[in-house]
Protein backbone atom coordinates (compact mmCIF):
# COMPACT_ATOMS: atom_id res chain seq x y z
CA UNK A 1 0.00 0.00 0.00
CA UNK A 2 1.45 3.35 -1.06
CA UNK A 3 -0.59 5.40 1.40
CA UNK A 4 -2.80 4.99 4.46
CA UNK A 5 -6.44 4.77 3.26
CA UNK A 6 -7.81 5.76 6.69
CA UNK A 7 -5.74 8.95 6.61
CA UNK A 8 -6.96 9.60 3.06
CA UNK A 9 -10.54 9.33 4.34
CA UNK A 10 -9.81 11.85 7.13
CA UNK A 11 -8.37 14.27 4.56
CA UNK A 12 -11.40 13.81 2.30
CA UNK A 13 -13.75 14.51 5.24
CA UNK A 14 -11.76 17.68 6.02
CA UNK A 15 -12.27 18.76 2.40
CA UNK A 16 -15.99 18.02 2.21
CA UNK A 17 -17.85 20.81 0.46
CA UNK A 18 -14.75 22.63 -0.78
CA UNK A 19 -14.51 23.41 -4.47
CA UNK A 20 -11.50 23.33 -6.77
CA UNK A 21 -9.94 20.31 -5.01
CA UNK A 22 -8.66 17.31 -6.95
CA UNK A 23 -6.73 14.15 -6.05
CA UNK A 24 -3.74 12.86 -7.97
CA UNK A 25 -1.27 10.02 -7.54
CA UNK A 26 2.06 11.76 -6.80
CA UNK A 27 5.15 11.43 -4.61
CA UNK A 28 4.60 7.67 -4.40
CA UNK A 29 1.29 8.31 -2.66
CA UNK A 30 -1.77 10.52 -3.01
CA UNK A 31 -1.76 14.31 -3.39
CA UNK A 32 -4.56 16.82 -2.98
CA UNK A 33 -4.52 19.92 -5.15
CA UNK A 34 -6.41 23.20 -5.01
CA UNK A 35 -6.84 24.71 -8.45
CA UNK A 36 -3.91 22.61 -9.67
CA UNK A 37 -1.52 23.39 -6.78
CA UNK A 38 -0.52 20.70 -4.29
CA UNK A 39 -1.40 21.63 -0.71
CA UNK A 40 -1.22 18.25 1.04
CA UNK A 41 -0.81 14.58 0.39
CA UNK A 42 -0.18 11.19 1.91
CA UNK A 43 3.00 9.16 1.61
CA UNK A 44 2.76 5.81 3.38
CA UNK A 45 1.50 6.75 6.86
CA UNK A 46 2.59 10.41 6.80
CA UNK A 47 0.56 13.48 5.94
CA UNK A 48 2.56 15.83 3.73
CA UNK A 49 1.60 19.50 4.02
CA UNK A 50 2.73 22.52 2.01
CA UNK A 51 3.06 25.21 4.66
CA UNK A 52 5.28 27.63 2.73
CA UNK A 53 8.68 28.98 3.69
CA UNK A 54 7.30 31.58 6.11
CA UNK A 55 5.65 28.91 8.29
CA UNK A 56 8.22 26.18 7.72
CA UNK A 57 10.35 26.63 10.87
CA UNK A 58 7.38 27.15 13.19
CA UNK A 59 5.77 24.00 11.78
CA UNK A 60 8.95 22.00 12.38
CA UNK A 61 8.92 23.09 16.03
CA UNK A 62 5.63 21.24 16.60
CA UNK A 63 5.47 17.63 17.81
CA UNK A 64 5.43 14.84 15.20
CA UNK A 65 6.61 17.14 12.39
CA UNK A 66 9.73 16.67 10.29
CA UNK A 67 11.04 18.07 7.02
CA UNK A 68 9.70 16.55 3.84
CA UNK A 69 12.78 14.80 2.54
CA UNK A 70 11.24 12.73 -0.21
CA UNK A 71 14.35 12.97 -2.37
CA UNK A 72 16.81 12.71 0.53
CA UNK A 73 17.11 16.49 0.70
CA UNK A 74 14.57 18.58 2.68
CA UNK A 75 12.13 20.48 0.52
CA UNK A 76 11.65 23.87 2.18
CA UNK A 77 8.04 24.81 2.67
CA UNK A 78 6.81 21.20 2.92
CA UNK A 79 6.60 19.08 6.07
CA UNK A 80 5.67 15.55 6.99
CA UNK A 81 3.19 15.11 9.83
CA UNK A 82 3.80 11.72 11.44
CA UNK A 83 0.93 9.35 12.28
CA UNK A 84 0.68 10.65 15.86
CA UNK A 85 0.13 14.17 14.55
CA UNK A 86 -2.68 13.19 12.17
CA UNK A 87 -4.58 10.51 14.08
CA UNK A 88 -7.76 12.53 14.70
CA UNK A 89 -10.09 14.42 12.42
CA UNK A 90 -9.42 17.80 14.12
CA UNK A 91 -5.65 17.30 13.72
CA UNK A 92 -6.01 16.52 10.02
CA UNK A 93 -8.42 19.42 9.45
CA UNK A 94 -5.96 21.84 11.04
CA UNK A 95 -3.12 20.74 8.73
CA UNK A 96 -5.34 20.63 5.64
CA UNK A 97 -6.49 24.18 6.42
CA UNK A 98 -2.86 25.33 6.75
CA UNK A 99 -1.95 23.81 3.40
CA UNK A 100 -4.97 25.27 1.64
CA UNK A 101 -4.40 28.69 3.20
CA UNK A 102 -0.86 28.72 1.85
CA UNK A 103 -1.70 27.78 -1.75
CA UNK A 104 -4.52 30.33 -1.75
CA UNK A 105 -1.80 33.00 -1.40
CA UNK A 106 -0.10 31.85 -4.61
CA UNK A 107 -0.87 33.43 -7.92
CA UNK A 108 -2.42 31.55 -10.81
CA UNK A 109 -0.50 28.58 -12.14
CA UNK A 110 1.68 29.40 -15.09
CA UNK A 111 1.19 25.94 -16.52
CA UNK A 112 3.91 23.70 -17.79
CA UNK A 113 6.11 24.82 -20.62
CA UNK A 114 6.55 22.32 -23.42
CA UNK A 115 9.81 20.36 -23.36
CA UNK A 116 12.31 21.18 -26.06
Amino acid sequence: MAYDPALADRVRRALAGRTGVTEKAMFGGLSFLLDGKTFCGIVKRDLMVRVGQDRYEESLARPHIRPMDFTGKPLKGYVYVGPEGSRTQPMVRSWVDKGMAFVETLGPSRGRRPRR
